[in-house]
This record gives C-alpha cells, structure tokens and sequence, in this order.
C-alpha cells in the first residue's frame, strides 16, 4: 500500500458531492504527510449552507515555506481555467476540485513529484460569490494545510488502511458467496416445484384412465 492509494481513497471521499446540486458536499481535512517523490492530494473542501442557492467561487492557493514568513501566490482556479502561478510548482500542480461547473465547493489539488521543499503551510482561498433574488452576496474562505515531507510512508497509516481494505474484500466476496447461495437454492427449489408438479399431474392423469368404467366399449 502506498501514498497512491491513499490519496485515492482520500479523493474518493473529498468527491461524495452530486454535480448538478451538489447537495452532498462534506467538509474532509487534508491529510498532512506526504511522500517524497510521489504524488499527494492537497485537500480543501468549503461547502455553501443554501446548497439551492446559485453560486460561483474562484480557488487560489498560497504556499508558505517551513522557516519562511511570506506567502507565495501558487494556484489559481477560475472555471474553466487552472492556472500555475510559481515557477518552483511549473508542471506539479493538477487541479481535482469541482469540474463542470462554476459553482465550485472543492478545491484539491494534487502536487506530483513532491520534495522536501514542499514543507510548510498552504492555505487554499475560496473567493464566493452567492447569487441571492434580490442581490449577491461575496464570502471569502480560508483553510490552512500544514505539509510534512518524509521518505516513507507512515507504517502505521498503510497498515491501517491495509487492514481496512482487507476487511471490505471480505466483506464484499462474503456477500457474494450469500448471493450465489440464495440464487442456487431459489433455482433448485424451482426445479424441484417443477418436477413434483410434473409428477402429480402424471400421476393425476392415470387416475382419471383407471377411473372410466367405460374405456374401450362403444354402443351402435
């Protein structure tokens, strides 16, 4: 198990939203440790109160190196655009938030390549603008992601989603095993049904031979 999976189940997760009314939006921290060389997902997720509310959100990302007190202007999302803003990012940065859509309430993004200069604080800006009946309304929204960078993986993370991810096979192939069970039993008991059907019906038509007293005589 490595950092890939996990990232993909964490992007499993920030994705739970519907496209169109997006009303199953669910607020998820970004996990904080990453691997060097591989690939991680960013997360930042900011869902709207009024899900019926029309809207549109422009995502910026800002990076603070650790020992630094400046942030640097990165990333920025305005549907349909993704835009790199740093040279030292040029080529790492892949947007995974919300697409096909203006409305936007995830803002991941996946670093590739990742190094120990990664190290420190991002902070992920939602820039919303809520299109009221009678007017808009303009809400700014900030969530802060500390990054780590180590050379492996935690141990005790993989194991646990190892271990996670054994239990829902087995979950699923005992489910299955219940399934095929069910329907060979229903198909046999059919089959059974059918063949005792068959036999009393033979059996109730040489009662009605044996029964007519008059089988094989004719009057003139």
């Amino acid at each position: 198990m490595t950092m890939r999976m996990i990232s993909f189940l964490a992007l499993s997760i920030f994705f739970i939203q519907v496209p169109q009314g997006q009303t199953g939006c669910a607020e998820v921290d970004s996990m904080t440790e990453a691997v060097a060389g591989e690939s991680f997902l960013l997360g930042c997720i900011s869902c709207k109160k009024r899900a019926e509310v029309p809207g549109s959100a422009i995502v910026e990302w800002h990076f603070k190196p650790a020992g630094t007190e400046e942030y640097i202007h990165i990333f920025q999302y305005e549907y349909p655009f993704p835009t790199i803003l740093h040279e030292n990012f040029e080529g790492r940065l892949e947007w995974q938030g919300t697409m096909w859509t203006k409305d936007v309430q995830i803002g991941a993004i996946f670093i590739h390549n990742v190094t120990y200069n990664d190290t420190g604080s991002y902070r992920c800006t939602f820039y919303r603008t809520l299109y009221l009946s009678l007017n808009e309304e303009h809400v700014i929204i900030n969530k802060e992601v500390e990054l780590t960078v180590v050379e492996k993986a935690n141990p005790e993370l993989t194991t646990v989603i190892s271990e996670i991810m054994m239990y829902v096979l087995i979950v699923v192939l005992q489910l299955w095993m219940i399934g095929v069970l069910i329907y060979c039993y229903k198909k046999i008991y059919a089959e059974n049904e059918a063949r005792e059907a068959r036999k009393a019906a033979r059996s109730q038509n040489k009662f009605i031979d044996l029964k007519d007293p008059c089988g094989g005589v004719y009057l003139e």
